[in-house]
């Protein structure tokens, strides 16, 4: 019984981080901020909350400096997708940033074949072309945020590059410490970048409302949402977890629409796309799955 209790819990609590993380694209649009400080303060502030709760769980293993280089190096794409998650906010809204960002598992299907040296899923290409039919109805309807599209797709296969990527670190890697390193590197990245293209005042001083929102980036929608979905995993798999993080963006585009009201509603042909692209993801989920698995294994036998 207990353990029935602690699963329905988590599974709350799993839901309850993704609309954490579906309130990203708000405060996105609340700071002040250009994209390139977003991002800094972001990681500065989740790498030093991480790092902080590691010291008192007294979890400092550090990794060997080959390990670090590499984590650090992938924090630079995650600094790379978090800057162009937050410029496609700039320059259009949190439904239609969110909605493309959807795409990031069509990128993967392409991508992880070549990590993991296996065969391409030719159901995964068949869902990214359904991806791509979703975003073409967005794009065409939704023309004066075209370049908010184009950024949010940037942004979405950055996710699937440092996503892959940690999918071999896990193996080895403790998921903290991988994040604490990403975290450095990310803020490390930024500052090169700001520092090279805007000179040595490249950082803006966030007022006093961008202080609480970025507060609240960092520690709430980052470092704590990060620790919790890690700890809900030891008793929800992975594919439990995957199915509910695919609703952040549905819950990202009710929060804008509470939020921003009438800056947030789109056409009817925005709502289409995006229904489309969020019900190939969920569908790609099912089929992932281990009863979806053997269904397909099924159909494929019976084809033979």
């Amino acid at each position: 019984m207990s353990s029935f209790i602690e699963r329905y819990r988590n599974q709350l609590l799993i839901h309850f981080i993704v609309l954490i993380w579906g309130f990203t694209g708000i405060l996105g649009k609340l700071i002040e901020l250009s994209s390139g400080a977003i991002v800094f303060f972001r990681m500065l502030i989740a790498f030093c909350s991480l790092g902080a709760f590691l010291l008192i769980q007294k979890k400092t293993k550090l990794p060997n400096l080959k390990q670090a280089i590499q984590y650090i190096l992938v924090g630079f794409i995650i600094a790379l997708h978090w800057a162009f998650f937050f410029e496609a906010l700039h320059v259009s809204t949190v439904s239609v940033t969110l909605a493309c960002i959807a795409s990031t598992s069509l990128f993967v299907s392409l991508i992880e074949p070549l990590f993991f040296r296996r065969r391409v899923d030719f159901t995964e290409v068949f869902f990214g072309l359904l991806v791509i039919a979703g975003l073409f109805m967005i794009f065409n309807f939704e023309t004066e945020y075209r370049l908010g599209i184009i950024y949010s797709l940037i942004a979405a296969f950055a996710a699937a590059i440092f996503g892959t990527i940690n999918g071999l670190f896990i193996r080895t890697g403790k998921a903290k410490q991988i994040t604490l390193y990403e975290m450095l590197g990310g803020v490390i990245g930024i500052s090169i970048y700001l520092y090279w293209t805007e000179g040595s005042s490249f950082l803006e001083f966030p007022s006093g409302a961008d202080w609480i929102y970025l507060l609240i980036l960092g520690i709430v929608c980052t470092a704590f949402a990060f620790v919790i979905s890690v700890e809900v995993m030891k008793s929800l798999s992975p594919f439990t977890v995957s199915i509910s993080i695919n609703m952040e963006p549905i819950y990202a585009i009710l929060l804008a629409l509470v939020f921003f009201g009438d800056d947030e509603y789109m056409s009817m042909g925005f709502y289409a796309g995006a229904f489309l692209i969020l019900l190939t993801v969920m569908a790609n989920g099912i089929l992932k799955s281990p009863r979806g698995k053997r269904i397909l294994n099924r159909i494929r036998s019976g084809n033979q």
